[in-house]
């Protein structure tokens, strides 16, 4: 599949904070093109709405946030188009009366160019599920045919920044690992890419210098930002095993 260059990422200080409190605090992040860039906190620390934030899909309350040169909030809507998610719910979860084939026409079909020839087998062969049933209704899938037919739908974008939330959830360790090992793969062919999980026990066993993390996300206001750090290089796991979010789009103009 042929990728453009990742965009670099550079946050200093994010944070978010509303009425019940803050959802994240302090972030800092420098991201450079063909990198996985990983955040964990536990089911309610603010994971979803910081990737939201970092594709221009939410706004920070403070902050420094700049997307390949574009500045956030106010060039949000430029950092919407080089930038896609992976599943996330609540925002563009799949539909569970639809066949694959539906959800993936509905994608090409959604690209603001035309889709050149290939580019589905070819977004399905990156996201690790080539031979997948297109036939099959969504509700018969597992939760790692899901996570991973929402990557070929984000890829169809072909996005040059690519963010998947929950990477670990409803997976045992051995098929987080491959997930992990799939965004490897993919930040090895130009991509920047930002993730998110509780668990980051599987990422730990991967050894890539592509791998910044992982961070934790702060919610406490006082806390210091934590400091980048590379995943403890202990042998790469092996390979066994869309989306706009445009519904939480908090850009109007």
């Amino acid at each position: 599949m042929r990728w453009a260059t990742g965009a670099r990422v550079r946050a200093e200080g994010l944070t978010l904070t509303t009425r019940e409190g803050p959802v994240y605090t302090n972030v800092d992040l420098t991201a450079a093109p063909g990198t996985l860039n990983v955040f964990r906190a536990e089911s309610g620390g603010g994971r979803s709405a910081l990737l939201l934030s970092l594709t221009g899909r939410m706004f920070p309350t403070s902050g420094d946030l700049q997307v390949d040169g574009f500045t956030l909030p106010g060039q949000a809507r430029k950092v919407r188009r080089i930038s896609s998610l992976g599943l996330m719910e609540d925002v563009n979860a799949l539909e569970e009366r639809l066949r694959v084939r539906e959800h993936l026409t509905e994608a090409v079909m959604l690209r603001s160019l035309p889709a050149r020839s290939g580019l589905v087998d070819q977004a399905l062969a990156a996201a690790d599920v080539p031979d997948i049933d297109r036939r099959r209704l969504v509700k018969d899938l597992t939760t790692l045919e899901r996570k991973r037919l929402g990557i070929a739908l984000a890829l169809l974008d072909e996005p040059r920044l690519l963010a998947v939330d929950d990477v670990d959830e409803g997976l045992d360790a051995t098929h987080q690992g491959h997930v992990w090992h799939t965004l490897i793969q993919l930040a090895g062919k130009g991509l920047t890419i930002v993730a998110t999980c509780a668990d980051a026990g599987a990422l730990e066993q991967a050894s890539s210098p592509l791998v910044q993390g992982p961070l934790p996300i702060r919610q406490d206001p006082t806390a210091p930002s934590p400091r980048p750090s590379r995943a403890r290089p202990r042998g790469l796991l092996r390979r066994d095993d869309r989306g706009r979010g445009d519904r939480a789009e908090a850009d109007r103009a």
